[in-house]
Order: structure tokens, then sequence, then C-alpha cells
């Protein structure tokens, strides 16, 4: 039998607030972490008790709305006269007759207290639980939570029901006290008077959650966010793999919910990365046939790094291998505790091609969110972080961020970490043309002079003079740390490295058609580098494939590999001239194979010994100018003439060589088979017996591959 319930589920039951209800429960002096915490039943029986007393209080008595002889209402009456005593009632302190009767609090141990102690220190100083304390108050009529300062009705209270003495000291301000005041202090002169009304308490409002997707590949993250947005992107993804992070705003129940679909597949790591440090909420999802991949552990890693609340969707459930309980084993190993498995992470049973689950899981996602108490400032200067950037041939730079402070408009001048812009059009997430984005919400800005960073963060600034001398700035410091870089990969230098036979080296010029691509494309082909060849990317870039591309591979003997992009005529017309060879992809694992296949080109073989038969030496015989001959006989296999042999006698190897005559009867012969003759000259060696082995043996070289 459970005696537990989750205070989510608690909250839905008494047509509470989950905010509401975990107040109550900070009141009675029960500890809980989350919503998702669980109570046990004696403690859920003590909150209905304190709201229904408090219910209680605020109905009007039976004779509300009578008047009364001078023509007040009751409970007006009733509430004047309360306002005029209040301050001078008590309650009752405890009776104590001269012989000491039972209504005397008993003589037991002192208990020392601050004045204005909370009744919860109180409650440790006593040696109690603070749900107790404030029982053994509510059950003298005092409605008080464990964080209310104790007073002297309270402490006659403790004394009788708990048989203390209290000695009241002093209060003492505390220094933590004091430091948060002087940090308040300089926080509210910091923010200027420019920004004072956008800095008003209230001015900051409920902002949208941000919900990253993550999980492995084929897991069905896309497919998901197609049942949520009723839309169609798996099909439009090439290989059926997303590549680009996407951002796309669902509303649920009137309600807003943005979301971060990012790759599943390895190549991504540091875009699921990018992912996690800007989201409010994750949603794992993970398929109920296949269970936790490497792709989900890597997930997990990101998501427990950037400390960000977690749901898990346990897709595919529709499917008949789907064994939902398998995941949850397999997490609680990965040290993610499910509801009902010894932690407090929600986890939904879903099926992103049916349907099922999505209202719950879309449910739990604005719970999440409900719980952290979102807030966004629009009135502040404009903040957020780029999560994907290309160059595209009719718009130029292109950037697509969320904003995460302030409201982003058109005609902004923004800065970022490698680029800056004036923003002369602004999009929203579907695409649609607007002059303004709030906080929470992912845009598409255009007016850039370079491809920013994926990652980057970026500011509004006053003016363009201001941007161009902070971006001159930073250009300079990146040229300087560039120009370290740039010797270290010096063609000079990978030259040198093949002369002095250091590496075999494979040269790549890697073309991308966004930032975020380009970044993990190069960082899956470098990583296949090994201790005996090596991977060189003399040049890496965003947009089409450029003549000017074909000459830099032309002359550092460099195949150059496009992932979503295609070269122009030029780059095409010079590329057959100089014979450079140019592979295009769509999917990113298809490069890398190809690029893999290559670099095993470059590997040295591995030589291999085959066996082909034993020989027998029967007979010795001299022959002029031939010198001395082996009588053989083939006792296994074959003995060929282009063979190596090694000598053995008595187990011991003497000599290991060549054949330089082999005969059958007077001919020459290419092989001889087992059960035959044959007469052997040996290169270089006549010291052979009777008696003696030859192994006959051949090297074969095996290509290999990484």
């Amino acid at each position: 039998m459970n005696n537990k319930i989750r205070v989510y589920e608690l909250a839905k039951k008494l047509n509470r607030s989950n905010k509401e209800l975990m107040a109550v429960l900070e009141q009675l002096g029960i500890q809980i972490k989350t919503h998702m915490s669980s109570i046990t039943n004696e403690e859920a029986q003590m909150v209905e008790s304190l709201l229904a007393e408090a219910e209680k209080k605020k109905k009007p008595s039976p004779g509300a709305g009578k008047a009364t002889a001078d023509g007040k209402s009751a409970p007006q009456a009733k509430t004047e006269e309360a306002k005029k005593t209040a301050p001078k009632e008590k309650p009752a302190a405890p009776k104590v007759d001269a012989k000491g009767s039972e209504e005397a609090p008993e003589k037991g141990r002192r208990v020392e207290i601050h004045a204005g102690d909370a009744i919860k220190s109180a409650a440790q100083a006593m040696g109690v639980s603070s749900a107790d304390a404030v029982k053994a108050l509510m059950d003298s009529g005092m409605m008080l939570s464990a964080m209310t300062a104790v007073n002297d009705a309270a402490l006659a209270v403790f004394s009788k029901k708990f048989g203390v003495q209290f000695e009241v000291l002093p209060a003492v301000k505390k220094a933590e006290a004091v430091f948060h005041e002087k940090k308040a202090g300089k926080g509210a002169k910091k923010h200027g008077a420019a920004n004072a009304a956008a800095r008003k308490p209230g001015v900051l409002t409920a902002r949208p959650p941000i919900v990253t997707v993550m999980g492995h590949v084929d897991h069905g993250k896309t497919t998901l966010l197609d049942s949520i947005r009723h839309s169609n992107v798996t099909a439009q993804e090439a290989g059926g793999i997303t590549q680009h992070i996407g951002a796309y705003v669902v509303t649920h129940e009137g309600r807003p919910i943005v979301f971060l679909d990012t790759p599943g597949h390895e190549a991504f790591t540091a875009m699921r990365a990018r992912g996690a440090n800007v989201t409010d909420i994750v949603i794992l999802v993970i398929g109920a046939d296949d269970g936790v991949m490497p792709q989900t552990k890597e997930a997990i890693n990101h998501i427990k790094a950037a400390q960000v609340p977690l749901v898990v969707a346990i897709n595919k459930v529709d499917k008949p291998t789907a064994n939902p309980d398998r995941v949850r084993q397999q997490l609680t190993e990965q040290e993610v505790f499910l509801e009902g498995w010894g932690g407090e992470v929600g986890a939904v049973e879903v099926s992103a091609k049916t349907g099922k689950g999505i209202p719950e899981l879309l449910e739990r996602v604005l719970l999440e969110a409900e719980m952290q108490e979102l807030k966004g400032d629009a009135g502040a200067s404009p903040e957020g972080v780029v999560i994907e950037a290309e160059l595209d041939k009719g718009k130029g730079p292109v950037a697509t961020v969320i904003v995460q402070k302030g409201t982003l408009q058109l005609g902004d001048i923004v800065l970022f970490g490698t680029a800056w812009g004036k923003i002369r059009a602004l999009f929203d997430w579907a695409g649609k043309p607007t002059r303004k984005v709030g906080p929470s919400m992912p845009a598409e800005i255009l007016g850039l002079d370079e491809v920013p960073q994926p990652g980057e963060t970026f500011t509004v600034v006053e003016s363009e003079r201001e941007a161009r001398t902070m971006m001159a700035e930073a250009r300079a410091r990146e040229r300087d740390e560039g120009a370290t870089t740039a010797r270290r990969t010096s063609l000079d230098d990978l030259y040198s490295q093949l002369k002095e036979g250091e590496l075999p080296q494979l040269n790549l010029v890697v073309k991308c058609d966004v930032q975020g691509s380009l970044e993990a494309l190069c960082a899956s082909l470098e990583k296949l580098a090994t201790n005996e060849v090596g991977v060189s990317i003399i040049h890496r870039g965003v947009g089409r494939i450029a003549e000017s591309d074909v000459m830099l591979a032309s002359t550092s003997n460099a195949v150059i590999v496009g992932f979503n992009v295609r070269p122009d005529a030029n780059a095409k017309r010079a590329a057959e001239v100089d014979g450079v060879e140019i592979r295009t992809y769509s999917v990113i694992y298809d490069a890398i194979d190809d690029v893999k296949a290559a670099m095993s080109g470059l590997l040295k073989p591995v030589l291999r010994e085959e066996s082909l038969g034993e020989v027998e030496i029967r007979e010795t015989f001299k022959v002029p100018k031939a010198g001395k001959i082996a009588g053989c006989h083939v006792m296994q296999g074959l003995i060929r003439r282009t063979a190596r042999v090694r000598l053995v006698r008595d187990g011991v190897v003497l000599w290991d060589g060549r054949i330089a005559t082999l005969r059958h009867f007077k001919d020459e012969a290419r092989e001889v088979k087992a059960g035959m003759d044959c007469g052997v000259a040996l290169e270089g060696y006549q010291d052979f017996l009777v008696g003696d082995l030859l192994e006959v043996y051949d090297v074969v070289e095996e290509k290999r591959s990484l």
C-alpha cells in the first residue's frame, strides 16, 4: 500500500497551485525540494487540516448580513470590535496555583533563543520537528507558520506542551542579512537612472520556457516535435536526421513554449552542449525499443552539467518491441532516477507516431516551467545567444538567435564576438517579418558584416561608432591568436613532416552551409587522426565552394569536402583543369565514412604469413656449376618457386630465405604438390642435411582500415 503522495498530485486534489501548497508545507516545517517531492499521508492530512481551518476563518458567521441595532451589519461590527481588542488579546497563559497544579508548565530543561527567532529555530532548540511545533500551536488555536517569529503566547504553548523553559536573548542581526542589504543597495545604483523604469518591481513578466529536445539519433526527436507542431520537419531532413538546430514556438492551453530541436548524431556534441546551456527545461527522448544509447548518455552529461530540469519522453511505445521499464532501469544506472524508481524526474510514455501521451508531456513541461517562475525583463537592454548562423547567397550573413533579456527591435545595432551590424530585417520563428522580439523568443536577423559563431552572445550598443571600435579591437586580438595557429599548421610544416616520414597526412578543404555544421564536421574529421595517419583541415568556411577554394586545394594537394553546398561554375572548371577532387554530401556520416576510407589508403599494409606446405629433405646431390641440391618429398600442401622457405632441424630454425631452383625430375617447375618428389636449390645456403624440413610460406600484404 502506498502511503505517500506527490506534492503536485495533492495540489491538484485540493484545487490549489503548486506554489501555494509548497508555501503551506514550508509553514508546517516539512522539508521538500520541488513539487515532484513526495510527502506522507499524515503530512498531507496536516496540510488539509490547515487549509480547512483557514477556509473556516474566511467564511462569514451564521448571522452575517443581519443588521444590528445601530444599523451596522454583524460581520462589520464584529470586525471593528476585533480591531479594537486585537492588540490587547493574548492567549491565556497556563494557570499556576500556589501548590503547583497539573496546569503549570513542567520544570524541564532550559532552552535559549533570540528575540525574533522563527518558530522553526525554536523547534530546533527544543529538539522537536517544525511540524510538531506548528501542530501544537494549531491545537491551541494559533495559525502560525514555521517561519513566523515567536511571541510570548507561542512560547507559553511550547513550555506547556514540551516541558521546557525559555531564556530569550537579545536579537542579533546576522552578517548574511547585512551583506545582502548592501548588495541590493549597490545593485540599485548600478542599473542607473536610464533603465530605472525598466528595473522597477513589477516590470518582470512571465516568459515562455525554452525547451531543448535531446536524445540519440533516430529515437524520434524531430518526429515528436513534428507531432507537437502538426508539421512535417522530418521529411525535409537529409538522411532522416536533424543536422541543424531548429527553434519553434508551440502553444498549449494558451501558453507558448519555445522548442529547440538539437541533432542526435554524435558529430553534433558541441551543438547539443549549446542547446543545454540556453534552455530552461530538457526533454530527453529515448526510444522504448532501443533504450539508452551512447548519445543518450552524452546528452545526460550535458544536462547534468547545465543543471537544468529534465523530463524524459519514452518514445515509440506503440512498437511491439517497446520495453519502457527497461529504459527506466537503464536510466537508474546513469543516475537519473525517475518517479516510482527512487527519484523525482518525470517520465511520460509517448508515441510520436500516434500522438499518444503528447498532451501529458506538454502538461508536464508547463508544470516544470510554473515551478521555475520564469520571468523576463522586456524593458532591459537586449541580450541573447546565437544558436545557428549561415551565409545565405541572397541575404548575406544570417543569424538565428534566442533573446534572453530585453526586446530586440528592428534597427538595433547588435554586437557579437566576431561580427556586428545594424538589424535591417527581423523575422520571427515562423519566418514572418516582425519589428520586435521579446524574451525567450527565437528570431532571425539580417544586416551583419560577418557570420557569427554559434554559441556567441550578443548585446545591443548605442551607436555604430561604438560597435566598430569594439569590433576592431576584438578582431585584432583574433588575428594575433590566429597567427600562432596558422604557423602550427602551415604547409611548410606539413611537407617537412612528410619528408621526415613522421606522418602521412590527408589535407582537406571543408565548406558547409552553416557554421554549426562546419564546427561539428571539422571536429569529427579531426578525431579520425591516429598516430599513423593525420588529418589537416587547411581551410574551413561557410558558403558555396568557390574558385579560390579549388586553387588552395590544388597547391596543397587537398581534397575538397562540401556539406550541403555545391561548387559554382568557375570552381567546377578550375577543379577539372587542376585535377582537384570535390566531394559533396548531404548526410554528415557519409562524409565521415568517405574521409575515413581515404585515410585508410594512407596506412601501411599489414604483413601476414600464409603457410603453403611442408617438405622433407631425403637425399642430397652435388651438381657441377649448380652446387648442392636437396632431393625432397612434399609431405603436405605444396612448394612454390616464388615462395619463401624456412629450414628447420630438430625444431630449430637455421635459415630463412628464397628458393633458387625448383625441379620436378629434370624439368623446371612452378610448383610441386603433396605426395610428389622434387629437387630444390636454396639461394645462398647449402648446409642442409638429410632429414631437415623445409617450411614453405608466402608473405601477404593486407590493407588496413581505421
